[in-house]
């Protein structure tokens, strides 16, 4: 998948004690027999902070 023309992604690691938490959560999860495909999208998203902006060039 290719990022769009005027699309800006940003992935960077949130701050320490909200990572762990995202990190010890889906460990918990996978312990716990879920599946791997339902928790680890939902455990990156906490420990990572992506943001997504959209910018139009000014005519």
């Amino acid at each position: 998948m290719l990022p769009r023309r005027g699309v800006t992604v940003d992935i960077c690691p949130r701050d320490l004690p909200i990572a762990l938490i995202g990190l010890a959560g889906g460990a918990l999860a996978l312990w716990a027999d879920a599946p791997p495909e339902a928790t680890a999208p939902i455990a990156l998203l906490i420990i990572f902070d992506v943001r997504i902006r959209r910018w139009r060039r000014r005519t």
